[in-house]
C-alpha cells in the first residue's frame, strides 16, 4: 500500500479511462471503491494520507438512456417470440432486471392482487454456469404492483407458456429448460431488427418504466421501493422534469398563488421601464431608511420583501 502514491493512482485512472473497455460508469466505481478502501486503510494507521485525489473521478457520467415509447414497448412484445413477449411487458411496466425476470416462478406472480414478487435473481458466467441467488441488496426483494391493463397479458402466459407446479419457471426454453442469456439475447436482437430499433437495450425497457412511474408524480422513497434500490441516487435519475409534467406542477403552483388571494402586480407595472423604476425607488428608500436605523441602534432590511413582488411579473 505504501507504493499507492497519487501518481500511480492517476496512472492507474488514466489506463482505465482510456480504452473502451471498461466503460466510464465502471471507472467511476471502480475509482471509489479503491478510495473508500484507502480511507479505512487511513483510520486503521496503515496510510498516513490518501493518495486518491482526482477530483471528480468517483462521479459517475453516464450517458442518458433512451426510452421508448408505449407504442415502441408493444410492437418490440409483437414483434418476438410470443413465449417471451412477458418478458418485454414486464421488464418496462414493471420494472425488472432481466436477472429477476429469468429467475421468476409461477408462485411469483399473484393475479388477484396484481403483483409479482421478486425474491431471486438469475445470473450466468461466461462458461454457461447458471447461478440463483438472492439479489445484491435487500431493497431488492419487493413486490412490484402491476396495472391492470396488463393483467390478460399475465393470465395468458401462464396458461400457455408456463408449468403447472408453483416452482415452475415463467421463463423457459422450447425444451422447458432455464432460458440462457444467450438464446435470449438472440431472441431480443431479432425483434430490434424487426421494429427497426436498433439502438435499444434490454434495460431500457426498466428505464423507461421507471421514468413513466417518475412521470406520475411518484416520491423517490416509492420509486426505490419499486426499483429495489437501496439509494435514492438511482431513483433520482429517474424524476426527469419532463415538459409536459412541468407545465402541470407550474399551473399546480399558480393556482396555490391564486388561492393566497395576493395581487401580483397591484400598480400594473410589469415591464422593463416600470420595473427599473421601481427598483430604484426601494434602493433609494432602503438606504434612507438603513441611514436612519443606523442612527437610532437599530437595523432592518425588509425592502426585500417588495422586491419578492417583482418576480411576479409577467
Amino acid at each position: 500500500m505504501a507504493k499507492l502514491t497519487p501518481s500511480a493512482v492517476r496512472s492507474w485512472h488514466a489506463r482505465l479511462s482510456g480504452g473502451p473497455r471498461p466503460g466510464a460508469s465502471t471507472v467511476a466505481k471502480a475509482y471509489r471503491l479503491l478510495r473508500t478502501i484507502l480511507n479505512t486503510a487511513v483510520e486503521d494507521g496503515v496510510l498516513v494520507k490518501n493518495p486518491c485525489l482526482i477530483e471528480g473521478a468517483g462521479v459517475e457520467r453516464a450517458p442518458e438512456r433512451p426510452v421508448a415509447t408505449v407504442a415502441e414497448v408493444f410492437a418490440l412484445a409483437d414483434a418476438i417470440d410470443p413465449r417471451y413477449r412477458l418478458m418485454v411487458i414486464l421488464g418496462t411496466f414493471a420494472g425488472l432486471r432481466l436477472g429477476e425476470l429469468l429467475a421468476l416462478r409461477r408462485r411469483d406472480v399473484n393475479v388477484l392482487h396484481l403483483s409479482v414478487h421478486v425474491e431471486e435473481q438469475a445470473l450466468e458466467l461466461r462458461d454457461g454456469t447458471r447461478i440463483v441467488g438472492p439479489p445484491k441488496t435487500d431493497a431488492g426483494r419487493r413486490t412490484v404492483a402491476l396495472p391492470p391493463q396488463i393483467i390478460d397479458e399475465v393470465e395468458r402466459h401462464l396458461d400457455d407458456w408456463t408449468g403447472a407446479t408453483p416452482d415452475a419457471l415463467l421463463f423457459t426454453d422450447a425444451d422447458g429448460e432455464p432460458l440462457s442469456r444467450r438464446l435470449w439475447n438472440l431472441r431480443w436482437a431479432q425483434a430490434k431488427r424487426a421494429t427497426r430499433l436498433p439502438h435499444l437495450h434490454f434495460h431500457d425497457l426498466r428505464h423507461t418504466g421507471d421514468t413513466l412511474a417518475a412521470a406520475t408524480g411518484a416520491s423517490t422513497k416509492e420509486l426505490m421501493a419499486r426499483m429495489g434500490h437501496s439509494s435514492s441516487r438511482a431513483a433520482l435519475i429517474y424524476q426527469h422534469a419532463t415538459r409536459d409534467r412541468d407545465v402541470v406542477i407550474a399551473k399546480a403552483i399558480g393556482d396555490i398563488i391564486d388561492q393566497a388571494g395576493v395581487d401580483t402586480d397591484p400598480d400594473g407595472m410589469c415591464h422593463e421601464s416600470a420595473i427599473a423604476e421601481r427598483v430604484d425607488e426601494l434602493t433609494k428608500a432602503r438606504q434612507a431608511r438603513d441611514q436612519a436605523l443606523s442612527e437610532s441602534g437599530r437595523r432592518e432590511s425588509n425592502s426585500r420583501s417588495q422586491l419578492g413582488k417583482l418576480m411576479f411579473c409577467r
